[in-house]
This record gives structure tokens, sequence and C-alpha cells, in this order.
């Protein structure tokens, strides 16, 4: 079968509705939305921490999350193979091979995106809107809440670019959830069987919803950050 041919049946499937693709895609974007609701609030709790606060070996944890930025997803996936299998510690929670696994997997993923960025954001604030929030006696969630509305461009952008990351990841959840049909088979680990396979139909069509995926978060990115700039 030609390229073109394969490409035109793969729009087709997308289009039709098949119900095997779209429980895929329902799988992929369900755990990668658990996975950052689970680590946004802690994500913006260090954050803060960091940018707020001072304590000592506050610059070595900070580097520890950049250099967590480079650790590749089948590295965090093996960590946790071996936290969640029958012999590791975490055995007893039966976590292995399901959606649960994955979702951690992806916030390990997620949180050193979501601390860093949303740290360089912090940063880059007005530190008298904070401190005269502190003045007049404002509780602390109430003057976190107003920080966060003003810098809610740059923090969007964060969640934006962790959500890219995990969503089109494939290393961990192979490993973590074990590709199982109508449970933990999501979009990239999906791609990865068809096509070892020699099947580029269904690849080629989720390929696709990753590709207009990834346009979107980007013109959303590069929206948002824009309206950053000029606020």
């Amino acid at each position: 079968m030609s390229i073109s041919a394969t490409i035109n049946q793969a729009l087709q499937l997308l289009l039709s509705g098949d119900s095997q693709l779209w429980e895929i895609i329902a799988i992929s974007f369900s755990v990668s939305l658990k996975a950052i609701v689970l680590t946004l609030p802690i994500a913006l709790l260090i954050a803060c921490i960091f940018a707020f606060t001072r304590f000592r070996g506050k610059h070595f944890l900070l580097s520890g999350f950049n250099t967590m930025l480079a650790v590749p997803a089948v590295v965090i996936g093996l960590s946790l193979y071996i936290l969640f299998s029958r012999s590791g510690p975490l055995g007893d929670l039966r976590l292995l091979f399901t959606q649960d696994a994955m979702m951690y997997g992806q916030a390990l993923l997620a949180l050193p995106i979501l601390v860093v960025m949303s740290h360089a954001t912090l940063q880059a604030a007005d530190r008298r809107l904070w401190e005269t929030a502190m003045t007049l006696g404002t509780p602390v969630w109430r003057a976190l809440f107003t920080l966060f509305h003003e810098l809610r461009f740059g923090l969007l952008a964060a969640i934006i670019t962790a959500f890219g990351r995990i969503i089109a990841e494939v290393g961990c959840s192979m490993m973590v959830g074990g590709n199982i049909l109508s449970y933990t088979r999501n979009i990239p680990t999906a791609i990865a069987l068809e096509t070892s396979k020699g099947e580029f139909t269904q690849g080629i069509a989720l390929g696709v919803v990753l590709l207009v995926l990834a346009l979107g978060l980007n013109f959303s990115l590069s929206f948002f950050q824009g309206k950053g700039e000029m606020a």
C-alpha cells in the first residue's frame, strides 16, 4: 500500500469515530490531565518556597529540579517499576500496570517542569505585590491567589509545557502501564506497538492527533507568553 493511501486510511479512521482509536485518545488525555492536577499544587508550593524564602541548601535543591528536567522518561519508569513490582517496597499497593501508575510516572515528569518554570515566573514578579499584601495583614492564601492571578499567563505557559511533555512520553507509560488494550494503552504506546507490527494506519492517525495537539499547545504557549510580556 502506498504512503498516500495509508495516510488517507488513517484520516478516515480518525474521522469515522472508531471506538478503539478514540478510547486510546481518551485514556491518554485522562491520565495526563490527572497527572497535571495532582502535581500542580505541589509544584506551586515548592516554587513559592524557593521564590520567597531563604534556607540552607536552597540552591542545591533548585539545581536538583533543573537536573531532573533532563532525566529520561524511561529512567522514571524503571524507578517506579522497581518500587511497584511485587518484590518492591510498594508492591502491596498493586499499582503496576495500572492507570494510577502511569499517572504517578507522568506526575514525576511534570513536577520539575512546573517547579522550574513557576519559580522563574515568581522570581520575575514585582515583589512589592507580595510585600504589600503581607504588610496589610492579608491572609497568606488570599495573597497567593492574588499573586497567581497576576502571574496567570506565565503559570499557564508552565502548565501547557508540562502537559505537552507528559502526554507524548512513551518510556514511562510503557514500563509501568504495560500497554494493556482498553486500560493503559495511550497514544504514544499505541503508536509504538502498531508501527512495530508494521500496521501504520492507526499509528499515523494517532500521530496526527499528537501533531494537532502539539500545534495547539505551541500556539497557546506563544499566546500566553505574549500576554505575560504585555501584562
